[in-house]
């Protein structure tokens, strides 16, 4: 099956020729950007498609994006999953932070041309911009950016009550929550399910963590040296 099949049959999401040009044009600058500065070692048309673009777009078989309004990206690198999210749902206010500048403009000119709306880029800590904003998302996203202690501790104090966490992870997961769960209930958050799939074409085993988070705390989440130093 095609790119749009596989889209459409096994994510239900409808797929048409301006959603084509977009992502043509979102690998051509990915591929071009990626010779001055190091965003992605997948390079590969086809892997980029699935691993970069799919992967990202998974998230809409895990969760309603009908339904959500505001999501923040953690840490979003080349704009996954975020910007694929965008270009198939345009009704959604996207924050994307991240500490690196570099990938800061390159996803400012990225979404220039895209001709995409309602994106901010933040360039900070994922941690200090928590902290400022909380209560503030209907969904918060991590994909490949630390242990989940790390990044529950950073993304559910920016949740709105009854929003949603999803964690983005491959393989060997387990060890890894089963010591963040302490740490998920401290911060208000309750895991709901985790969902398993796979990749087409054979190309990975992929897993979403979703928490809900159920009440506000305080005081989260702490200096980046104290959450790697004392996980919760």
């Amino acid at each position: 099956m095609t790119f749009k099949d596989n889209i459409e049959k096994l994510l239900n999401i409808k797929f048409t020729l301006e959603h084509q040009k977009m992502f043509d044009v979102y690998y051509q600058y990915l591929i071009e950007y990626n010779k001055i500065t190091n965003l992605t070692r997948i390079v590969d048309e086809t892997e980029v498609y699935y691993k970069h673009f799919y992967d990202s777009l998974t998230l809409a078989s895990t969760i309603d994006m009908n339904q959500i309004q505001t999501l923040c990206d953690m840490g979003a690198g080349a704009g996954f999953p975020s910007i694929p999210l965008k270009i198939m749902y345009p009704h959604l206010e996207i924050t994307i932070v991240d500490s690196l500048n570099k990938r800061i403009v390159f996803l400012e000119n990225l979404v220039a041309k895209l001709e995409l709306s309602k994106i901010q880029m933040i360039h900070d800590r994922v941690e200090l911009y928590a902290l400022k904003n909380q209560n503030k998302f209907d969904l918060v996203t991590a994909r490949a950016l630390g242990h989940m202690s790390l990044i529950t501790e950073m993304g559910i104090p920016m949740i709105k009550k009854n929003g949603y966490f999803i964690g983005l992870k491959a393989q060997n997961y387990e060890e890894e929550l089963n010591e963040s769960r302490i740490g998920i209930t401290i911060l208000g958050g309750e895991i709901m399910d985790i969902k398993a799939f796979d990749l087409p074409l054979d190309l990975g085993h992929r897993v979403h963590i979703i928490i809900k988070k159920t009440k506000q705390v305080n005081g989260y989440p702490r200096s980046f040296v104290m959450m790697t130093k004392k996980p919760l």
